[in-house]
């Protein structure tokens, strides 16, 4: 793993339990692309919540930009986020994953 991506996501006013279930939901989408190596769903804090994935290469963290996760973070973004997902590339500089 080379390379991530760390989405912030603010839920709208009573949206929180929605952004969940979908958040819930994107792993199962998560699960089907091959170059998206490690997936995380995370809720930072009670109306925050955070997507962060990790990739070997460009092309996989470019798969992933125009997969159906983000297809789907586009669409649902104006019903259950209180402003644009904010998208960061990251350098991935170590990690520690199970053998």
């Amino acid at each position: 793993m080379k390379l991530a991506l760390f989405a912030r996501l603010e839920a709208k006013p009573g949206k929180e339990t929605e952004v969940e279930d979908f958040l819930r939901q994107g792993l199962a989408l998560a699960h089907q692309e091959a170059t998206t190596l490690l997936w995380f769903a995370l809720r930072v804090g009670p109306t925050t919540f955070a997507i962060f994935d990790a990739f070997a290469d460009e092309a996989g963290r470019q798969r992933h930009l125009a997969g159906p996760i983000a297809q789907a973070l586009v669409a649902q973004a104006p019903a259950l986020f209180a402003a644009p997902p904010t998208i960061e590339p990251l350098d991935v500089l170590g990690a520690k994953l199970p053998a």
